[in-house]
């Protein structure tokens, strides 16, 4: 049997603007994982994931490549996956196998509500990282985040890719996302390996160090918030072409370069600031385009962390789900910790998962 784990990922800085590519983000990967266990199967293959139900997911192969026996024919990021990684074997010339996966996660809680860790992008990863040592692909750590994310735009055009690289690549990240369109232009052009061994437009992952005086902290307001809805709700708009955009990017743009700066001369100081006008941006794209991002409860995690001298903001898509906190690492946060516990904001406990080699390594 084969055992991968992907680690979760929590935006820091940059959401929504990264959607346009070349625009930076900064992410972490953290201490949650999604477990993909991989077992080699005869004659079909199946799927064993909550998301199913309790019956497994069936599938074998056709002329046409996944065939899934199963009423109501799922499309999600396993199955995608799954076809994109047949297509590198078909194009490889190996013989593909039959294998049955077992998915659990530890990105929900006991209810079975996300916590918007990004748990699709750790099943993609960790699939993708199965079937890379089933077929003894040796593919590198760019590579494997090719694959993801081509398997995941195939399913969701918009996405961002940034939950993919903190998930392969672990640790702290400043991320640009490619131009979806040219990677998948690349796929139908060439092939999945010839995309896999072409530059893609707009695409930088490099790594960052964390602050040394700062203590992370993550609070979670309990309303899972759906990312994919929330960023076709923004593009779909004509909003988007207007004056009002262009100037969300240019200041999204400006206050993460600022925290990628502070970062990289572990300046406390600079760190919380970037943070605080990232906040202020993200708040002005709220007040324009009314997606709802920072909702109440986001806005007590934050404001009671500005209490006690920390910068905070919400993470990732908002809508109800994670908030990030950069609070001295001397201070006193009980004060904080019984805010929230009124507020019935919940304190997760989560650590950066460390990062994994270089970037180009297996």
């Amino acid at each position: 049997m084969i055992t991968v784990r992907a680690p979760g990922k929590l935006f820091i800085a940059g959401e929504y603007a990264v959607v346009e590519p070349g625009n930076p983000s900064v992410l972490i990967a953290v201490d949650r994982y999604v477990r993909v266990d991989l077992t080699p199967s005869v004659g079909k293959g199946s799927i064993h994931s909550e998301q199913y139900g309790r019956q497994p997911v069936v599938w074998y192969r056709d002329s046409n490549g996944i065939v899934v026996d199963h009423d109501m024919q799922p499309v999600d990021y396993i199955l995608s996956s799954i076809a994109t990684v047949e297509q590198l074997v078909s194009e490889l010339g190996v013989t593909p196998r039959f294998y049955d996966l077992t998915v659990s996660s530890e990105l929900d809680d006991v209810s079975g509500r996300k916590f918007g860790l990004g748990s699709s992008a750790a099943v993609t990863v960790a699939t993708i990282g199965a079937l890379n040592e089933f077929y003894d692909l040796e593919l590198t750590r760019l590579e494997r985040y090719k694959l993801a994310m081509l398997a995941t735009i195939a399913v969701s055009p918009r996405a961002s890719g940034g939950d993919l690289a903190a998930s392969t690549f672990g640790g702290w990240i400043a991320y640009s996302a490619p131009d979806r369109g040219h990677a998948m232009t690349l796929r139908d052009e060439r092939g999945v390996i010839g995309a896999l061994r072409s530059d893609w437009d707009g695409l930088s992952v490099r790594r960052l160090a964390p602050p040394s005086a700062l203590r992370l902290m993550v609070g979670w307001t309990g309303s899972p918030a759906s990312t994919s809805r929330l960023v076709d709700n923004l593009q779909g708009r004509r909003w988007t072409d207007e004056v009002h955009y262009a100037d969300f990017l240019a200041r999204s743009r400006h206050h993460v370069e600022a925290l990628i700066t502070a970062l990289d001369e572990d300046d406390a100081e600079g760190v919380k600031t970037a943070i605080r006008g990232a906040r202020r941006t993200l708040g002005a794209l709220d007040s324009a385009a009314k997606l709802g991002i920072e909702t109440p409860a986001l806005a007590r995690l934050s404001d009671t962390a500005e209490a006690i001298g920390a910068a905070a903001k919400s993470s990732g898509a908002g809508g109800g789900d994670c908030g990030v906190v950069f609070v001295d690492v001397d201070a006193d946060v009980s004060a904080l910790l019984r805010e929230w516990e009124l507020s019935d904001i919940r304190h997760l406990a989560l650590s950066v998962h460390p990062a994994e080699g270089g970037l180009d390594e297996r």
